[in-house]
């Protein structure tokens, strides 16, 4: 018969019923289980607690009450928990060693918190006259014996034996305190439930802590353990010994880089490089720089030199000729016999079949005369000195010492690379094999100067003819065709920093070029050299001219207006400046008792009795205004006849100041300038006058 849990009293509080409720659910997701197992009762004379009898005898079973250390355990709340047997067995019944705890006799008390290691124990046997084991269905004098412990307890799978004795009963039992499944530690504070999966992979040590299974890492082992030898930068893993390769690197652990799509014979350090090996160069290093090394075309004994980019340059032996030094030249093509002689191949050279009357190794030396007439085709003989030999003077387009050759312009075989020598009348033509041009067709042609392969292609020259290296994303002979689902801005078409665009064009992009370049991918740059900015000049020196006018104008009318003054004609004014000479005779001061001063001197005030204005006027800047008849020589001729004189005779001129009540002597040094002044003060006219001398 299962254990169960003892029913509440029908006394019990609202609040007590949620408390056992929450123990309730404590207790099915505990942290530990203290297990009390029951050996041995011995109730020999069947009594109750209370001296009577049991009737027929004591049918015993147990009441169990865990709580938390007390000194002196009191009844009240089993604040760890409580259980309740059923009827075990009368009177005195004994159990077998069954440590496993598989029996009626084994009672457990889960718990869901950090255990304290001490406790408080209360065992209550009791008898059940009925089958009713409730508390209110038992006689008030039910209880047979009570049994309490306070004592430490640590968490072990060690079980911890008893024995309570009175005077009636005896009672013999072991405890023990586990913890529940994923609970570790001392204390069974310590949650570990191992696990397989994606957020981890380990197992729970005795005390709690991982133990990650082999090929994970990591504080949760949830991180593979790779490859032994992977590289840690350029590779990764999912699962133990794996290793899957970053972009741009391959092999087993991860160690290589991937050279750039298309490099033939280079290698790199880093991925998408593409470093060429030693003979070969182009973006995709297959441009062969070590082409009479890689393929040894030149041909019988010739020496081959590189000259790059898969061209090359054979030196022929003597004997041979053309590109590769294939063809055997016969030593009888240039004509080694002479006056008439035949020429016969050898396997060591060639051999002249002479004339009758010329014999040496190239028939060169004749028997004849002139008076055989050796000459032909119109040619003049003319005799040596000792007229035993002769000398043909030929015509033009003949040769030869007999001019029996008629002048043939391909005899030396002009031209080169296998080409053919043709002669048209006077001129001479070199026909030339495919890929070579020029007047001797010296010159190789490049089928890839016209930039045939179109999307960025990579043109290389090939013996058969033009071969294009296409981008990713084209194809086709000259990789004009795009391939599905690309963007033909994607190989970076447009140069000079011009944005690229994808249309339905040729090309399928147009390029949006930059200020200072134009053509279809923006190469052709342009002089955007700014000119002269003769626009900007034309205003300003027009604005310039204006202003000028308008100041001339300004200056214009004020003239006229100082010479037209307020309140009376010329003649008044005449008539005025000649009463004013008069008077300057009388209160001038001699030139000769003045003082030489610097014009640009500070002026000397004599302010006389009135000391308030000294200082104001010291550093005023008098505003001169010369008399029309006292400005000198070159003023206004004819109409002030004294002026002359006056000029000669150092005569004082004055001018008026505007603050007429400060007396001002100013000298002005004849060696600083042509004038000299002094400045004067009229007493019966109150006014400053300053005169100058020439």
């Amino acid at each position: 018969m299962p254990l169960r849990m003892a029913a509440p009293t029908q006394s019990a509080s609202g609040w007590t019923l949620l408390l056992l409720v929450a123990l309730w659910q404590q207790l099915a997701a505990g942290s530990g289980v203290f297990q009390l197992q029951l050996q041995e009762f011995v109730n020999e004379r069947g009594v109750l607690a209370s001296g009577l009898s049991c009737e027929p005898h004591c049918r015993t079973f147990f009441r169990v009450c865990l709580k938390h250390f007390q000194t002196v355990v009191s009844p009240g709340s089993c604040t760890f928990g409580r259980v309740s047997t059923p009827v075990l067995g009368t009177n005195s019944f004994a159990f077998g060693d069954n440590s496993s705890g598989g029996g009626r006799n084994l009672l457990q008390l889960p718990f869901n918190f950090t255990w304290p290691g001490t406790f408080s124990l209360i065992i209550e046997a009791w008898h059940a006259p009925g089958d009713d084991l409730r508390p209110e269905a038992l006689p008030a004098d039910a209880l047979i014996s009570r049994v309490t412990i306070q004592k430490s307890l640590p968490v072990g799978e060690k079980w911890w034996p008893d024995q309570q004795t009175s005077l009636l009963t005896r009672l013999r039992y072991s405890y023990r305190v586990i913890c529940s499944d994923n609970y570790y530690g001392d204390n069974c504070s310590r949650l570990c439930k191992k696990r397989n999966d994606h957020f981890g992979h380990y197992v729970c040590q005795p005390d709690g802590n991982l133990s990650c299974l082999p090929g994970w890492t990591g504080t949760y082992c949830d991180q593979p353990i790779c490859l032994s030898g992977c590289s840690e930068q350029n590779g990764y893993c999912t699962k133990p010994t794996e290793c899957l390769c970053r972009p741009g690197w391959q092999g087993r652990l991860c160690d290589e880089c991937i050279p750039h799509n298309g490099c033939r014979h280079g290698t790199c350090s880093i991925p998408w490089q593409c470093t060429c090996e030693e003979g070969w160069g182009g973006l995709f290093c297959d441009q062969d720089l070590n082409y009479c090394t890689h393929h040894s075309p030149c041909k019988n004994g010739a020496t081959c030199s590189n000259s790059g980019q898969r061209s090359y340059t054979c030196t022929c032996r003597p004997g041979f000729t053309g590109m590769d030094c294939e063809l055997e030249l016969s030593e009888c093509d240039s004509n080694p016999c002479r006056n008439g002689g035949s020429c016969k191949d050898k396997e060591d050279g060639y051999l002249c079949l002479c004339p009758p009357s010329y014999y040496g190794a190239h028939c060169e030396h004749s028997a004849l005369s002139c008076a055989d007439s050796p000459c032909f085709n119109g040619g003049s003989c003319r005799e040596h000195s000792q007229g035993t030999s002769y000398a043909c003077e030929c015509l033009p387009n003949f040769t030869g010492s007999n001019c029996e050759k008629k002048v043939d312009r391909c005899t030396s075989n002009p031209c080169a690379n296998g080409g053919q020598c043709v002669t048209r009348g006077p001129t001479r033509l070199c026909r030339c094999r495919p890929g070579f041009t020029g007047a001797h067709c010296e010159l190789p042609i490049s089928s890839c100067a016209r930039n045939p392969c179109a999307h960025g292609g990579t043109c290389h020259d090939l013996e058969t003819g033009l071969l294009c290296t296409c981008p990713p994303g084209f194809s086709g002979r000259r990789c004009e065709v795009q391939a599905p689902d690309q963007d033909a801005c994607a190989s970076g078409p447009c140069f000079n920093g011009a944005t690229c665009y994808s249309s339905l064009s040729p090309d399928n992009f147009i390029c949006n070029c930059p200020y200072g370049f134009l053509g279809s991918r923006c190469e052709i740059p342009l002089d955007v050299s700014p000119g002269f900015p003769w626009v900007a000049v034309s205003l300003g020196v027009g604005l310039v001219v204006v202003l000028v006018l308008l100041g001339m104008v300004v200056v214009a009318v004020r003239q006229l207006r100082l010479r037209q003054p307020d309140g009376g004609d010329d003649d008044d004014s005449r008539e005025a400046m000649n009463n004013l000479s008069d008077f300057q005779k009388d209160n001038l001061i001699p030139a000769a008792q003045l003082k030489n001063t610097n014009q640009k001197k500070e002026l000397e005030v004599d302010c006389g009795l009135d000391k308030s204005n000294c200082g104001k006027q010291q550093n005023h800047t008098l505003d001169y205004n010369l008399a029309p008849g006292l400005l000198g020589r070159g003023s206004m001729p004819g109409k002030y006849p004294h002026s002359d004189k006056s000029l000669g005779e150092k005569a004082p001129l004055r001018l008026h100041s505007e603050k007429p009540e400060c007396r001002i002597s100013a000298i002005c040094s004849p060696r600083d300038s042509v004038y000299q002044s002094v400045c004067l003060i009229s007493e019966e006219r109150n006014e400053c006058v300053i005169a100058t001398e020439v």
